[in-house]
Protein backbone atom coordinates (compact mmCIF):
# COMPACT_ATOMS: atom_id res chain seq x y z
CA UNK A 1 0.00 0.00 0.00
CA UNK A 2 1.15 3.48 -0.74
CA UNK A 3 0.31 6.82 -0.50
CA UNK A 4 -0.10 9.22 -3.38
CA UNK A 5 -0.77 13.13 -2.66
CA UNK A 6 -2.48 15.52 -4.89
CA UNK A 7 0.33 18.00 -3.26
CA UNK A 8 -0.55 21.08 -5.73
CA UNK A 9 -3.01 22.12 -3.50
CA UNK A 10 -2.75 19.96 -0.74
CA UNK A 11 -2.28 22.04 2.95
CA UNK A 12 1.51 22.42 4.20
CA UNK A 13 0.09 20.94 7.66
CA UNK A 14 -1.69 17.83 6.03
CA UNK A 15 1.71 17.36 4.27
CA UNK A 16 3.41 17.63 7.81
CA UNK A 17 0.42 15.31 9.19
CA UNK A 18 1.53 12.54 6.44
CA UNK A 19 5.25 13.09 7.24
CA UNK A 20 4.98 12.04 10.55
CA UNK A 21 2.46 9.00 9.50
CA UNK A 22 5.36 7.74 6.94
CA UNK A 23 7.61 7.91 9.61
CA UNK A 24 5.97 5.85 12.18
CA UNK A 25 4.66 3.72 9.66
CA UNK A 26 6.93 3.11 7.16
CA UNK A 27 4.19 3.67 4.35
CA UNK A 28 5.49 5.05 1.87
CA UNK A 29 4.10 8.65 0.65
CA UNK A 30 4.55 10.36 -2.91
CA UNK A 31 3.84 13.74 -3.34
CA UNK A 32 2.85 14.78 -7.27
CA UNK A 33 3.10 18.08 -7.97
CA UNK A 34 3.88 20.48 -11.20
CA UNK A 35 6.57 22.34 -9.07
CA UNK A 36 9.08 21.35 -6.81
CA UNK A 37 8.46 21.31 -3.14
CA UNK A 38 10.59 20.24 0.53
CA UNK A 39 10.50 17.17 1.35
CA UNK A 40 12.14 15.02 4.37
CA UNK A 41 14.82 13.15 3.44
CA UNK A 42 13.40 9.89 3.58
CA UNK A 43 13.53 7.02 1.50
CA UNK A 44 9.43 6.14 2.12
CA UNK A 45 9.07 9.81 1.25
CA UNK A 46 9.28 11.15 -2.36
CA UNK A 47 8.20 13.89 -4.65
CA UNK A 48 7.61 13.29 -8.09
CA UNK A 49 7.37 16.43 -10.32
CA UNK A 50 5.26 16.74 -12.95
CA UNK A 51 4.97 19.00 -16.02
CA UNK A 52 2.47 22.05 -15.62
CA UNK A 53 -0.64 21.71 -17.21
CA UNK A 54 -4.17 20.91 -16.64
CA UNK A 55 -4.55 17.54 -14.58
CA UNK A 56 -1.26 16.04 -15.61
CA UNK A 57 -0.15 15.80 -11.89
CA UNK A 58 -4.13 13.60 -11.33
CA UNK A 59 -3.75 11.47 -14.76
CA UNK A 60 0.14 10.95 -13.09
CA UNK A 61 -1.67 9.26 -10.08
CA UNK A 62 -4.07 7.84 -11.36
CA UNK A 63 -1.79 5.81 -13.99
CA UNK A 64 0.65 4.88 -10.80
CA UNK A 65 -2.06 3.71 -8.61
CA UNK A 66 -2.84 0.30 -7.37
CA UNK A 67 -6.09 -1.29 -5.58
CA UNK A 68 -5.67 -0.81 -1.68
CA UNK A 69 -3.39 2.69 -1.97
CA UNK A 70 -4.54 6.21 -0.83
CA UNK A 71 -4.97 9.28 -2.84
CA UNK A 72 -4.93 12.19 -0.66
CA UNK A 73 -7.00 14.89 -2.90
CA UNK A 74 -9.40 17.66 -2.50
CA UNK A 75 -10.41 17.38 -6.38
CA UNK A 76 -13.40 15.15 -6.87
CA UNK A 77 -13.02 13.65 -10.37
CA UNK A 78 -9.92 12.48 -9.44
CA UNK A 79 -11.12 11.04 -6.10
CA UNK A 80 -14.23 9.31 -8.49
CA UNK A 81 -11.10 7.67 -10.76
CA UNK A 82 -9.48 6.47 -7.87
CA UNK A 83 -12.46 4.98 -6.44
CA UNK A 84 -13.25 3.28 -9.92
CA UNK A 85 -9.56 2.25 -9.68
CA UNK A 86 -10.03 -0.07 -6.27
CA UNK A 87 -8.65 2.71 -4.28
CA UNK A 88 -9.41 4.66 -1.50
CA UNK A 89 -9.53 8.70 -1.53
CA UNK A 90 -9.44 10.86 1.38
CA UNK A 91 -9.48 14.85 1.28
CA UNK A 92 -7.13 17.02 3.21
CA UNK A 93 -10.67 18.15 5.57
CA UNK A 94 -10.58 14.54 6.81
CA UNK A 95 -13.72 13.37 4.46
CA UNK A 96 -13.43 9.94 3.04
CA UNK A 97 -14.71 9.31 -0.38
CA UNK A 98 -16.56 6.03 -0.83
CA UNK A 99 -18.39 4.53 -3.61
CA UNK A 100 -21.84 5.44 -1.69
CA UNK A 101 -20.92 9.15 -1.54
CA UNK A 102 -18.87 9.87 -4.52
CA UNK A 103 -21.64 10.30 -7.37
CA UNK A 104 -23.47 12.64 -5.17
CA UNK A 105 -20.21 14.68 -4.87
CA UNK A 106 -19.46 14.80 -9.12
CA UNK A 107 -23.51 16.32 -9.19
CA UNK A 108 -22.94 18.79 -6.58
CA UNK A 109 -19.53 19.83 -8.06
CA UNK A 110 -21.31 20.15 -11.45
CA UNK A 111 -24.55 21.74 -10.07
CA UNK A 112 -22.18 24.63 -8.42
CA UNK A 113 -19.96 24.56 -11.70
CA UNK A 114 -23.17 25.66 -13.69
CA UNK A 115 -24.44 28.39 -10.99
CA UNK A 116 -21.10 29.46 -10.89
CA UNK A 117 -20.77 29.31 -14.63
CA UNK A 118 -24.23 31.35 -14.52
CA UNK A 119 -23.40 34.34 -12.77
CA UNK A 120 -24.39 33.03 -9.29
CA UNK A 121 -21.93 33.65 -6.34
CA UNK A 122 -21.68 30.41 -4.65
CA UNK A 123 -18.16 31.36 -2.07
CA UNK A 124 -16.12 28.48 -1.48
CA UNK A 125 -15.45 26.11 1.06
CA UNK A 126 -14.79 27.32 5.15
CA UNK A 127 -11.25 28.65 6.68
CA UNK A 128 -9.03 25.52 6.91
CA UNK A 129 -8.20 24.98 10.28
CA UNK A 130 -7.82 22.92 13.66
CA UNK A 131 -10.99 20.68 13.34
CA UNK A 132 -10.15 19.69 9.75
CA UNK A 133 -6.46 19.60 10.87
CA UNK A 134 -7.88 16.58 13.34
CA UNK A 135 -10.69 14.84 11.03
CA UNK A 136 -7.58 14.47 8.55
CA UNK A 137 -4.86 13.02 11.09
CA UNK A 138 -8.06 10.85 12.77
CA UNK A 139 -9.38 9.75 9.35
CA UNK A 140 -5.58 8.69 8.48
CA UNK A 141 -4.75 6.83 11.31
CA UNK A 142 -8.18 4.89 11.54
CA UNK A 143 -7.35 3.78 7.27
CA UNK A 144 -3.73 2.80 8.28
CA UNK A 145 -4.77 0.84 11.69
CA UNK A 146 -7.17 -0.77 8.89
CA UNK A 147 -4.59 -2.20 6.96
CA UNK A 148 -2.13 -3.53 9.37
Amino acid sequence: MKIWVDADACPSVIKEILFKASRRTRVPVTLVANHAMPVPALKWINLLQVEPGFDVADNEIVKRLSPGDLVITGDIPLAAEVIAGGAHALNPRGERYTENNIRQRLNMRDFMDTLRSSGVETGGPGAFGSVERREFANQLDRFLQARN
